[in-house]
């Protein structure tokens, strides 16, 4: 823009040397303000030209690596994406994949609620028009260590992985990534994310709400609660609601049912024999149909399945991977492996061999993975207690993680009745239900399976908005 006109025939003159200062001086300013918001340590994190992005419309986004441990070489790898308007007075929403080893690269950001998805033939990327940044900053994270481009120089690490070391790395990448983007330091912060993460979520919220309270020794960050999706909340609860929830949908036999109830205690830390025997057939009978998404078609294109069951009696009982497998894994993979892309993402695989594939989900991770809390309900008394928001919502087509069990977990809280159980309404149609107790909301999304923003993305953008703006969901049609 043409801010000041020479004077006639070129010649200065006192009014145009004024105009000259005056413009220098805006240009100066404006420099000044533009490096207060985007300092050279986050804009060499910027993303420019990523392959397939579609052109329209603007998206500002970031992405590499943030250290977490420096002696033994650990770094989480991110993608940042800035609220598509009002990005300094939105709120920061960390968003974290469960598993334990499923990327929130490929499975938050690219297939369910980031602005720009895989498409199919991951040739390329598509704008998700219900994506999650209209409300929110919105932060992805690969989380824990060897999970997508997230690394560790040292192989022992991977030995050692439990809740209480994938919580410490998430606060400490918390801490510097807030370091290199310090504008977001004092924006309200929430947590979210789904599955397994409803392990990684609560835990990472009790670390930061402790560690506030220390502010000489420990950054404040500004948290105001968390919300998580289909959510492992309590081993005999959630184990109990996969079972009943089987047998009340018609996915097994009630002489299987029958047998896995006599065999089985859910509240042992660690199953019998017998009673794997029997989750093992249970999961068998899921095999033909997607237990994520019961009522959905299954995929029919050969990918790595997230159905690996883990035999064996040192766990306290079969795992599947708390993530999504129909065909969207395949797509992200051929997406995220292409060199130009992670170029791009500044995602080189450092610390490890650059010719390691990228995987939407890490099955070594899942096998090693030391499972030492059986419940997180004594986190949900502690920061409701302590003035957190906290919200779970559950997509009632989902039978890994069944809605069933998230009620069970909700009603062991012992809260008070806030609201009672009625329907919520998207577009004139019921959107699932709703029950809000004294410190904490449940809801559930019609017709959704694990995923909710991937199923049912429109009534998951109508949730988060309800979630961090404080206004209900409608419940009239």
């Amino acid at each position: 823009m043409q801010i000041c006109r020479a004077g006639n025939k070129g010649m200065a003159n006192p009014g145009s040397i004024k105009c000259l200062f005056f413009s220098l001086l805006c240009l100066y300013l404006f420099c000044v303000k533009a490096v207060a918001e985007y300092p050279e340590s986050q804009e060499s994190d910027r993303v420019i030209n990523l392959p397939g992005q579609p052109p329209s419309p603007s998206i500002s986004h970031f992405s590499g690596h943030v250290n977490v441990n420096g002696d033994n070489g650990r770094a989480l790898f991110y993608w940042f994406f800035e609220a598509q308007s009002h990005s300094s007075k939105k709120p920061l929403l960390l968003w974290l994949n469960g598993g334990p080893g499923c990327s929130s690269i490929g499975y938050g950001a690219a297939v369910e609620l980031g602005p720009l998805r895989v498409n199919k033939n991951g040739g390329g990327l598509h704008f998700n028009k219900y994506a999650w940044n209209k409300e929110a900053n919105l932060l992805f994270v690969e989380s824990p260590v060897g999970v997508g481009f997230s690394y560790t120089n040292t192989s022992s690490d991977l030995t050692k992985l439990d809740d209480a070391f994938v919580a410490e790395d998430a606060y400490n990448f918390l801490v510097n990534w807030l370091q290199r983007f310090p504008q977001f330091k004092t924006h309200d912060f929430f947590i979210a994310g789904e599955s397994y993460a409803g392990h990684y979520v609560p835990q990472l919220a009790e670390l930061v709400y402790d560690r506030n309270k220390d502010r000489a020794k420990y950054p404040t960050i500004n948290l105001k609660g968390f919300i998580v999706g289909n959510p492992e909340t309590d081993d005999y609860y959630d184990s109990k609601g996969l079972l009943e929830y089987a047998w009340s949908h018609a996915v097994i036999s009630d002489q299987l049912y029958d047998k896995a109830k006599k065999v089985c205690d859910f509240k042992r830390f660690y199953w019998s024999i017998d009673c794997n025997n029997a989750m093992n057939q249970v999961f068998d009978e899921y095999q033909e149909i997607d237990i994520y998404n019961i009522y959905a078609p299954k995929c029919l294109v050969n990918t790595t399945s997230s159905l690996a069951k883990v035999n064996d009696y040192g766990l306290r009982g079969i795992r599947v991977f708390g993530g999504y497998d129909p065909c969207f894994s395949t797509y992200a993979e051929d997406y995220f492996n292409r060199k130009d892309v992670q170029s791009s993402l500044h995602a080189g695989i450092r610390g490890r061999n650059s010719n390691v594939t990228w995987k939407v989900c890490n099955n070594s991770i899942l096998r090693t993975y030391n499972f030492t809390v059986f419940s997180i309900l004594p986190i949900y008394s502690k920061l409701i207690k302590g003035g957190l928001k906290i919200w779970v919502y559950s997509g009632d087509t989902d039978g890994r993680v069944p809605v069933i069990g998230s009620r069970y977990c909700i009603e062991a809280l012992g809260l008070s009745l806030k609201s009672p159980w009625r329907s919520w309404y998207h577009h004139s149609q019921v959107g699932g239900r709703i029950v809000e107790y004294e410190g904490v909301t449940l809801v559930t999304v019609k017709g959704a399976g694990h995923l909710v923003p991937l199923n049912k993305p429109s009534e998951a953008l109508s949730l988060i908005h309800s979630f961090l703006s404080g206004q209900p969901l409608p419940t009239h049609g």
